[in-house]
């Protein structure tokens, strides 16, 4: 098990700042306005030669029981227990508070190592807030700038005496078998409007309140990665911010959101568009999917909330035939009616996730695609344009994730897309492609007379 550092304190001191830092890339939401960060985030981080994985987590603070803010502390409690130290970073610029004091005293009752950070310590008034900072008796202050990378010399020297020598690997260069990557957890975005029941979807999945959830829609901010392990196979699963239309998002933090949702699915490469099974199909839904398709990402529909659906026995064939008719693109896409608050439906949907995973890495036999290619052409042959018939040549597969093939012609701009669609379709009923992209390219077959110059006489 590799050594945890919880990083703590009260909100809008730098945390989030230090933790993109130390897994060197920008994974948390950043911005000037307090609370930010509600659930907790893990990553890997490196400092010099150590190796940890290190917690980002709400800012300390007091809230009425039940509410979101002490829900918010209660991730934070939970990320406490998990690690073996803790970084309590305070604001230098602004000094001490009184709520720094107090959660002095709630790391000093963890009984876990702590090293006590004053953040933003560039500058004089910085380092009048750092010295202020041995009141709360928590041992020297390391003064650090997460922000501009300052002290972070200092804080590898006091780490190093806390973290654990990580064995030597030999092998880091050594390439991954075909057995490795199989082995590797599936990567999964969960998507879809807000107050859809994203995350209260995966905190059934991990059987904890890891999440955080409530009525109140755009909970979620910061897209968080948790690890699951379903029938002994892997998945990272990112749970995201709900997306509204464009037009819709004003603040700046929503903005922040929506951004890391989508690089969330482009980072997937399973996506599970969540959808309110009594509001479904709305414009938006309709738009997210389409994002989905565009980013060639496999795709699997999940109606949520069909607990609350009367007549439910007729209710899915809708659904169905619905999903045909608004999404074309993805016909046959897999829709599973599930209930995030009862758990009815997840092992379904897990299968559906697997299933559209084994659809996106499919590759055709060429075999197989010369016989379909034959076939489909003498079933429709492609149109005349301008009085001559388009001529098309052969096609071939070039990669999976998503099947993508290339098709050589005689003329790549006269292709008509409907004559286009009639091979997608094809292509997906005949080796049963459902839901998953098809890209089809058009190359046009050189013409090995048109550049050869007459020979003089």
């Amino acid at each position: 098990m590799m050594f945890t550092i919880a990083i703590i304190g009260r909100p809008n001191v730098g945390k989030s700042t230090l933790f993109n830092r130390l897994v060197g890339q920008k994974l948390a939401l950043v911005d000037d306005l307090p609370g930010v960060t509600r659930d907790r985030r893990e990553g890997e981080a490196h400092l010099g030669d150590l190796s940890f994985t290190v917690i980002d987590t709400a800012g300390l603070d007091e809230g009425a029981k039940g509410s979101l803010t002490a829900r918010m502390q209660e991730q934070t409690e939970t990320a406490i227990k998990l690690a073996d130290a803790l970084f309590f970073v305070i604001d230098a610029r602004v000094g001490l508070t009184p709520t720094d004091r107090a959660f002095a005293d709630f790391a000093r009752r963890a009984n876990k190592p702590v090293l006590l950070l004053a953040n933003k310590a560039e500058g004089k008034h910085g380092e009048l807030g750092a010295m202020e900072s041995y009141a709360l008796g928590l041992g020297d202050p390391i003064q650090i700038s997460a922000e501009h990378g300052e002290g972070m010399g200092e804080l590898h020297d006091a780490l190093s005496e806390l973290v654990p020598e990580a064995p030597d690997e030999d092998e880091d260069d050594r390439e991954e078998t075909d057995e490795e990557r199989a082995a590797r957890p599936i990567r999964v975005a969960i998507v879809g409007r807000p107050n859809a029941g994203k995350s209260t979807l995966i905190n059934h999945l991990l059987g904890e309140e890891r999440l955080l959830t409530s009525p109140e829609a755009g909970t979620t901010r910061d897209s968080i990665a948790v690890e699951i392990d379903w029938k002994g196979r892997g998945f990272r699963i990112f749970d995201t911010a709900g997306l509204r239309r464009r037009s819709r998002i004003e603040e700046k933090l929503e903005k922040l959101s929506v951004a890391d949702a989508l690089r969330a699915v482009r980072f997937a490469e399973v996506v599970v568009l969540m959808m309110d099974a009594q509001i479904r199909f709305e414009e938006q839904d309709l738009r997210i999917a389409d994002l989905i398709e565009r980013e060639g990402r496999a795709l699997v529909i999940a109606a949520n909330k069909w607990d609350l659906i009367e007549g439910k026995p007729g209710q899915i064939g809708g659904l169905r035939t619905d999903a045909d008719h608004w999404l074309p693109q993805v016909s046959g896409v897999p829709i599973v009616a599930v209930s995030g608050l009862t758990g009815d439906g997840i092992d379904r949907l897990m299968e559906a996730i697997v299933g559209a995973y084994a659809v996106w890495n499919k590759r055709v036999p060429t075999s197989a695609l010369n016989r379909w290619f034959e076939q489909a052409i003498a079933a429709n042959p492609p149109p005349a344009v301008s009085g001559r018939r388009l001529k098309l040549n052969y096609i071939t597969q070039t990669k999976a994730r998503p099947p993508s093939f290339v098709l050589f012609c005689s003329r790549a701009d006269a292709i008509p897309q409907s004559y286009l669609r009639y091979l997608t379709n094809s292509l997906r009923e005949t080796f049963d492609l459902p839901g998953t992209p098809v890209r089809i390219t058009l190359r046009e077959k050189a013409n090995p007379f048109a550049h050869k110059r007459k020979r003089p006489s």
